[in-house]
C-alpha cells in the first residue's frame, strides 16, 4: 500500500466532508433516529458506494483522456463551483 497516497487521500477527503451536507444530512438522521449504528452504517455505505464510482470511472476515461487534461479539467470544475457559491453568498447577503 502507498501510505502517501492513503494519507493524502484520507485528510483531503475528511476535511473536504467536514460540514458539507452529506455530514448534515447524516446528522440529521441521526438526531432523529434510534438506531444510530444504522445511521452510520449506511452513510458509510453511501459514501464507499460514491468513492467507487469516481474511482471507476476515472479509470475508465483516463483510457481515452491524459490524467493531465483530467486533473486540469476537475481543478478548474472545483475552482468554478467554488467562485459560483461564493458570488451567490455574496448576493443572498446583500
Amino acid at each position: 500500500m502507498d501510505w502517501k497516497v492513503f494519507v493524502s487521500t484520507f485528510l483531503a477527503i475528511f476535511l473536504a466532508e467536514l460540514g458539507d451536507k452529506t455530514q448534515l444530512a447524516t446528522f440529521s438522521f441521526a438526531v432523529s433516529s434510534k438506531s444510530r449504528w444504522t445511521v452510520f452504517i449506511a452513510a458509510s455505505l453511501a459514501l464507499t458506494a460514491t468513492s467507487g464510482l469516481g474511482v471507476f470511472s476515472a479509470d475508465l476515461v483516463q483510457n481515452w483522456v491524459s490524467p493531465y487534461y483530467l486533473k486540469l479539467f476537475s481543478g478548474a470544475l472545483f475552482v468554478t463551483i467554488g467562485i459560483c457559491m461564493l458570488v451567490a453568498t455574496l448576493k443572498s447577503a446583500s
